[in-house]
């Protein structure tokens, strides 16, 4: 197989959030979500808990616990991973602020501490 010429190749520095670069209309409501299962699934991890006693613990569905387990998100707002989080003893805070003048749109962040 040729190798290309470096020259020929074009590298575009993405945002911080990949579903904006890939175009989607709703790419804060996705990062956000996205953040907040992964932390979800990062203390669901840390407890060594099944499927199974992830969803008695949470009041979901295994199936739920699956499709959180696996980032499929489709089924669930950001308000329902807030409130899960919260279940299990993870305080969610949320801080509104004016955006700086440096910036030209304001954003939604998601930050796991």
């Amino acid at each position: 197989m040729a190798k290309r010429p470096a020259d020929s190749v074009t590298i575009t520095r993405g945002s911080t959030n990949v579903f904006e670069d890939l175009g989607y209309p709703d790419a804060a409501e996705r990062q956000a979500k996205l953040r907040l299962a992964y932390t979800l699934n990062q203390v669901l991890a840390q407890q060594g808990l099944t499927q199974t006693a992830a969803a008695r613990l949470l009041g979901l569905t295994q199936p739920k616990v699956s499709a959180l387990r696996h980032y499929k998100l489709a089924g669930f707002s950001v308000e329902r991973l807030m409130t899960l989080l919260t279940v299990l003893d993870r305080d969610v805070d949320i801080v509104i602020r004016k955006k700086p003048r440096s910036r030209s749109t304001a954003r939604i962040s998601v930050v796991a501490a």
